[in-house]
Protein backbone atom coordinates (compact mmCIF):
# COMPACT_ATOMS: atom_id res chain seq x y z
CA UNK A 1 0.00 0.00 0.00
CA UNK A 2 1.15 3.34 -0.71
CA UNK A 3 0.17 6.58 -0.12
CA UNK A 4 1.53 10.40 -0.04
CA UNK A 5 2.21 12.28 3.37
CA UNK A 6 0.13 15.31 3.51
CA UNK A 7 2.02 18.22 1.76
CA UNK A 8 4.36 16.36 0.19
CA UNK A 9 5.46 14.28 -3.14
CA UNK A 10 7.23 11.58 -0.65
CA UNK A 11 5.52 8.59 -0.36
CA UNK A 12 4.78 6.13 2.46
CA UNK A 13 4.86 2.24 1.32
CA UNK A 14 3.63 -0.48 3.54
CA UNK A 15 4.65 -3.70 3.36
CA UNK A 16 2.90 -6.94 4.79
CA UNK A 17 5.79 -9.43 4.49
CA UNK A 18 3.99 -12.86 2.95
CA UNK A 19 6.30 -15.40 4.24
CA UNK A 20 5.40 -13.87 8.37
CA UNK A 21 2.52 -14.18 9.96
CA UNK A 22 -0.33 -11.79 8.66
CA UNK A 23 -0.84 -8.99 11.19
CA UNK A 24 -4.18 -8.11 11.89
CA UNK A 25 -5.00 -4.69 10.29
CA UNK A 26 -1.29 -3.31 10.15
CA UNK A 27 1.93 -3.63 8.41
CA UNK A 28 4.76 -5.20 8.84
CA UNK A 29 7.30 -2.16 7.80
CA UNK A 30 6.70 1.12 6.70
CA UNK A 31 9.31 3.65 4.39
CA UNK A 32 9.10 6.89 4.44
CA UNK A 33 11.42 8.16 1.16
CA UNK A 34 10.96 11.54 2.96
CA UNK A 35 13.80 13.73 4.00
CA UNK A 36 11.93 14.63 8.33
CA UNK A 37 11.11 12.30 10.49
CA UNK A 38 8.74 13.09 13.28
CA UNK A 39 9.63 11.46 16.65
CA UNK A 40 6.78 12.16 19.83
CA UNK A 41 7.28 11.47 23.14
CA UNK A 42 5.13 9.31 24.55
CA UNK A 43 1.61 10.66 24.68
CA UNK A 44 -0.65 10.18 27.73
CA UNK A 45 -4.08 10.13 28.95
CA UNK A 46 -3.83 13.86 30.82
CA UNK A 47 -6.14 16.62 30.24
CA UNK A 48 -4.70 20.30 29.71
CA UNK A 49 -4.43 21.28 33.24
CA UNK A 50 -2.09 17.77 33.94
CA UNK A 51 -4.93 16.00 35.45
CA UNK A 52 -5.55 11.78 34.53
CA UNK A 53 -8.86 10.85 32.42
CA UNK A 54 -10.07 7.84 32.76
CA UNK A 55 -8.91 6.26 36.11
CA UNK A 56 -9.11 2.81 36.23
CA UNK A 57 -10.45 2.86 32.53
CA UNK A 58 -8.40 1.41 29.51
CA UNK A 59 -10.59 2.57 26.98
CA UNK A 60 -11.39 6.14 28.12
CA UNK A 61 -7.45 6.34 28.61
CA UNK A 62 -6.20 5.42 24.95
CA UNK A 63 -9.16 7.92 23.79
CA UNK A 64 -7.55 10.58 25.48
CA UNK A 65 -3.62 9.20 24.88
CA UNK A 66 -4.84 9.19 21.25
CA UNK A 67 -6.33 12.67 21.33
CA UNK A 68 -3.16 13.83 23.03
CA UNK A 69 -1.12 12.32 20.02
CA UNK A 70 -3.02 13.63 17.66
CA UNK A 71 -2.14 17.36 18.75
CA UNK A 72 1.80 16.33 19.17
CA UNK A 73 1.76 15.40 15.43
CA UNK A 74 -0.33 18.59 14.22
CA UNK A 75 2.70 20.44 16.33
CA UNK A 76 5.04 19.15 13.57
CA UNK A 77 2.49 19.31 10.86
CA UNK A 78 2.13 15.39 10.79
CA UNK A 79 -1.67 13.82 10.86
CA UNK A 80 -2.53 10.25 12.12
CA UNK A 81 -1.88 9.23 8.32
CA UNK A 82 1.85 9.69 8.50
CA UNK A 83 2.38 7.13 11.17
CA UNK A 84 4.95 4.83 10.05
CA UNK A 85 5.68 2.97 13.29
CA UNK A 86 4.01 3.21 16.95
CA UNK A 87 4.51 1.56 20.14
CA UNK A 88 1.44 1.37 22.02
CA UNK A 89 1.99 0.10 26.19
CA UNK A 90 -0.79 -0.83 28.60
CA UNK A 91 0.03 -1.64 32.23
CA UNK A 92 -1.85 -4.63 32.83
CA UNK A 93 -1.17 -8.09 32.60
CA UNK A 94 -4.68 -8.53 31.22
CA UNK A 95 -5.22 -9.79 27.67
CA UNK A 96 -8.94 -7.70 27.82
CA UNK A 97 -7.45 -4.34 28.42
CA UNK A 98 -4.70 -4.53 25.70
CA UNK A 99 -6.82 -6.00 23.70
CA UNK A 100 -9.36 -3.05 24.43
CA UNK A 101 -6.57 -0.52 23.82
CA UNK A 102 -5.48 -2.09 20.74
CA UNK A 103 -9.18 -1.75 18.96
CA UNK A 104 -8.96 2.11 20.24
CA UNK A 105 -5.63 2.42 18.05
CA UNK A 106 -6.91 0.45 15.44
CA UNK A 107 -10.75 2.70 14.92
CA UNK A 108 -7.98 5.85 14.81
CA UNK A 109 -5.91 7.58 12.17
CA UNK A 110 -3.02 5.20 13.32
CA UNK A 111 -4.27 2.12 11.96
CA UNK A 112 -2.12 1.37 8.90
CA UNK A 113 0.79 2.08 11.05
CA UNK A 114 3.71 -0.62 11.84
CA UNK A 115 3.17 -1.32 15.64
CA UNK A 116 3.98 -2.74 18.72
CA UNK A 117 1.27 -3.77 21.68
CA UNK A 118 3.16 -4.24 24.72
CA UNK A 119 1.70 -4.98 28.07
CA UNK A 120 3.86 -3.30 30.72
CA UNK A 121 4.43 -3.35 34.58
CA UNK A 122 4.50 0.46 34.99
CA UNK A 123 3.86 3.68 33.50
CA UNK A 124 5.23 7.25 34.87
CA UNK A 125 2.08 8.47 36.54
CA UNK A 126 0.11 7.32 38.88
CA UNK A 127 -3.13 5.40 38.38
CA UNK A 128 -1.75 5.72 33.89
CA UNK A 129 -2.56 2.80 32.05
CA UNK A 130 -1.70 4.04 28.48
CA UNK A 131 1.02 5.41 26.40
CA UNK A 132 1.45 5.71 22.87
CA UNK A 133 4.81 6.59 20.65
CA UNK A 134 4.80 7.95 17.44
CA UNK A 135 7.40 7.90 14.13
CA UNK A 136 5.97 9.62 11.84
CA UNK A 137 7.95 10.67 7.91
CA UNK A 138 7.16 13.95 5.98
CA UNK A 139 9.28 15.43 3.30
Amino acid sequence: MERTAIGSESPIVRHTIPDLAQPPGYAHVAVSTGARLVLTAGAVPLDTAGNLVGEGDVRAQALQTLANLMRQLAAAGATGEDVLKTTVYVASTDRADLVAVWEEVQQSPLAAAASTLLGVALLGYTGQLVEIEAIAGLA
